[in-house]
Order: structure tokens, then C-alpha cells, then sequence
């Protein structure tokens, strides 16, 4: 089958001109057609995913990209469901701010309007293909969408379902367009289409990331990669620093929120670090310890078999599964360098009951999301009342953490006068 991205492109900006007119009801509706069909058409759904699963199984995914990609009927109630949180959201576009009248009276304002045709590709989570859908419509946005090779079976009977939605509802069904192939050289040729693509999601790894930034002619937002820390201070409630740790590593192992490194302050380190070792490694969590936090576990023989040396690279690596790093800091101090220095920006948080260094911690660390005495998992657009979410930007220029509805808009000037003239 042969791909034009040419065209793909101007049916996308003909769909994006006539969704940026539309009001809000048009767009609930289709949403909500969608979150219906979804659930309608879950036998078929998850009978395609289970191809892709078998298919990504044989070539050897790892089992966290398995998890990615893996749809039930579970997940498929919790995507539906997290449509209807979108369509209980307050439409952005329209929005009116920073008004003003200037000495002359020339009166001012700035308007929310959607950005127009937004491309996406993501690796291995058929969920993106509707929660992108879902927040590109009611933001007033096309969208191209191109999801990984191991997601093709899926991604194809989801977009079938959307477009069944869009027709139903009266929308172009150019709105959402799909790049059916594993094809490559179509990721290239869609990165130099500046004119006609406004802006570029990468949902992936490092590499993807890296190729987009490096070959793109569109405007980049990235994220989604994350070395994600907590620090235990001293003055922690430790047991239910525990159990924050535990539900920050092991609810979901494989997606970017995850806890990746624990760093603990040196005068409780000999309590917490046997206690977090034994707790975690019931759920088959194995440890990357410095050679401080190793230490103490001399008096633990029985815990020993889940735990490593920490390597030169693992306080720099994302698990996206069961293993988690373990450092002894001298203090908050400490703890704050080795986030300057190993964290990604994506979510990093401290487990204290002493408020100046929680204000402290939150002056200093620069990420997306920051954390006191909670887990991170909840950087999520659903968790923090987004509904969903495109991506995770990790950025600091437009949008930062989950990118959802007023992630998705710019702006305009409205400037109203009475037949002035700008003097000379």
C-alpha cells in the first residue's frame, strides 16, 4: 500500500480548520461516541493486540515493552473512562486572557486557538492512539499518528473505531489520520514536513528522541524518559516512606514514572535500606547498591541474593522493570547534587517531616514534577485531573509534565478598537 504523507497532511489541515470552529458539544459527542465504541468493540481489540502481543513476544521485546503494549479488558474500561474525564474538562479553545485597555483605548486580549495538525509517534502503548484522539478533538486538533511496528494490529482496528466514532458524530473523519506501515523511511520524510505538520510529539526512547531532534524540520516537544528519585531524609516517617518507595517501583515497573533510585540520608540509612530491601523483594524487585548502602546490609545475609554492586552506568539508567538503585547520602545536600546530576527532569521527589528542607528541595530540583512525601507515579494526566495526556514533556519552553488540553492550544492577539490610527 502506498503512503502519501502529502495528502495525509492537507486532509489533516482541512479537518484542523473546520475543528477549530467547532463548539464543545460537537467534540464531546464524538468523544463520547468513541469511549462507547471502545468498549463495543473490545472483543476485536484485544484479539488484534493479542496478534501484536505473540508477534512482539517472538522478536523479543523485553517484558516492560510487553506491558507497554498489552491491552485487556481492564485497560480498555480505564482508557474509555478516561475519555469521559476529558469530556468533563472545560474546552480551552476560546479562552479569553490578559485583558487590558491601553491609554489610547484601544482595547486588549489574548485567545486561546488550537496549534492545527499535530504528529505523534510512539512506541509500543495502543492506549496513546486514543488518548492523543481524545485530547487533539476536544482541543481542536488533526492529529497523524504513527505507532511502533510491534502495536500495527492494534493501532489499525483502534483508528477503524475512531473514524466509525467520527462519522457517527458528524467530524471529518481526516481528523485523525493513521500511518498504516512499519515503513521507516515514512518517519524521515514526515520529520521534513515543517509546512504542513505544526508540531511533533516522539513518545519513545532516547534514540527516538535523539533522531528527532537531530532530522526534524517541525517544532519538538520531548519527554517521557525518566530517572526518577526520591530521597529519604532523616527526618522521614520511615515506614511510610516504605511504602511510598514500594508503590513508586513496583504498581507499574514499565512506564517512564516509575522510581528508579532511592537516595537515603546517612543517619537512618542502617534502618530503612535493610527494611526497603526486604519489603520490595517479596514483589521480585532486585537492588543496585553504592558501596555505603551495601554496607549496610552486612548483618543481612538473607538479603543478599537481590543485591548487586551498583555499576558506573546505573544510577544513569531507566529500569522500566523490577530493579531499583539504592544510595547513601551525607544530607538534602547531597541528595540534591546526584539529582543534578543523574535525573532526567521527568519526577523527582522527598520523603521529610522537616518543612524547610521540603521548601528547600522544591526551590532546587528543576524537574517536571516535584514530589514531597508522595509517590511518583502520579505524573499522569489522568492522576492530576488532565484526564490524559500526550506526552510527558520533560522541556522547558511552552509545556512542562503532562501535556494535555491547554497544552495543546496557543494563542492570538485580539486587538478592538474604535477606527484608530497609530500616530505618527
Amino acid at each position: 500500500m502506498t503512503i502519501d504523507l502529502k495528502d495525509m497532511a492537507r486532509e489533516a489541515r482541512q479537518a484542523a480548520l473546520m475543528l477549530r470552529t467547532l463548539p464543545r458539544e460537537a467534540k464531546d459527542r464524538a468523544l463520547n461516541f468513541l469511549a462507547e465504541k471502545l468498549l463495543e468493540e473490545q472483543e476485536a481489540i484485544i484479539a488484534a493486540n493479542a496478534e501484536d502481543l505473540v508477534q512482539a513476544e517472538s522478536a523479543g521485546l523485553a517484558p516492560a515493552m510487553l506491558d507497554r503494549l498489552q491491552l485487556d479488558a481492564g485497560r480498555l474500561a480505564g482508557i474509555a473512562a478516561d475519555l469521559g474525564k476529558v469530556i468533563e474538562l472545560d474546552d480551552p479553545v476560546g479562552d479569553i486572557f490578559d485583558q487590558k485597555v491601553m491609554p489610547n483605548g484601544l482595547q486588549v486580549h489574548k485567545q486561546r486557538v488550537p496549534i492545527g495538525v499535530l504528529a505523534v509517534i510512539y512506541e509500543s502503548r495502543p492506549n496513546v492512539t486514543i488518548d492523543v484522539t481524545g485530547l487533539a478533538l476536544k482541543s481542536g486538533n488533526a492529529v497523524i499518528l504513527r505507532g511502533g511496528s510491534e502495536t500495527l494490529h492494534s493501532n489499525r482496528t483502534l483508528v477503524t473505531v475512531i473514524r466509525e466514532a467520527l462519522a457517527e458524530s458528524g467530524l471529518p473523519q481526516g481528523a485523525v489520520q493513521f500511518i498504516d506501515s512499519s515503513d521507516r523511511g515514512l518517519v524521515m520524510e514526515m520529520l521534513q514536513m515543517g509546512d504542513e505538520i505544526d508540531m511533533l510529539i516522539p513518545r519513545g526512547g532516547a534514540g527516538l528522541h535523539r533522531f528527532c531532534r537531530e532530522n526534524s524540520r517541525i517544532p519538538v516537544i520531548t519527554g517521557g524518559i525518566g530517572v526518577c528519585h526520591l530521597f529519604v531524609d532523616r527526618s522521614a516517617d520511615l515506614p511510610a516512606a516504605v511504602d511510598v518507595i514500594r508503590n513508586a517501583k513496583v504498581q507499574r515497573p514499565s512506564v517512564c514514572n516509575a522510581l528508579d533510585t532511592v537516595l537515603v540520608h546517612r543517619a537512618v540509612a542502617g534502618e530503612v535500606i535493610p527494611e526497603i530491601v526486604r519489603t520490595l523483594s517479596v514483589d521480585g524487585v532486585t537492588f543496585r547498591l553504592g558501596p555505603e548502602a551495601l554496607a549496610m546490609l552486612i548483618e543481612y545475609p538473607d538479603l543478599a541474593a537481590q543485591v548487586t554492586p551498583a555499576g558506573p552506568e546505573d544510577f544513569d539508567t531507566e529500569w522500566l522493570s523490577l530493579v531499583l538503585g539504592i544510595r547513601v547520602v551525607a544530607g538534602l545536600e547531597e541528595a540534591l547534587d546526584h539529582i543534578q546530576a543523574h535525573s532526567t527532569g521527568h519526577s523527582d521527589g522527598i520523603l521529610t517531616r522537616d518543612a524547610d528542607n521540603a521548601d528547600r528541595f522544591v526551590q532546587s530540583v528543576d524537574s517536571a514534577a516535584v514530589y514531597v512525601n508522595a509517590s511518583t507515579r502520579f505524573t499522569d494526566g489522568s492522576q492530576l485531573g488532565l484526564g490524559a495526556e500526550v506526552a510527558i514533556s520533560t522541556q522547558r519552553l511552552h509545556a512542562r509534565g503532562p501535556m494535555a488540553l491547554e497544552a495543546l492550544t496557543t494563542y492570538k492577539w485580539v486587538i478592538r478598537g474604535e477606527n484608530h490610527v497609530r500616530p505618527d
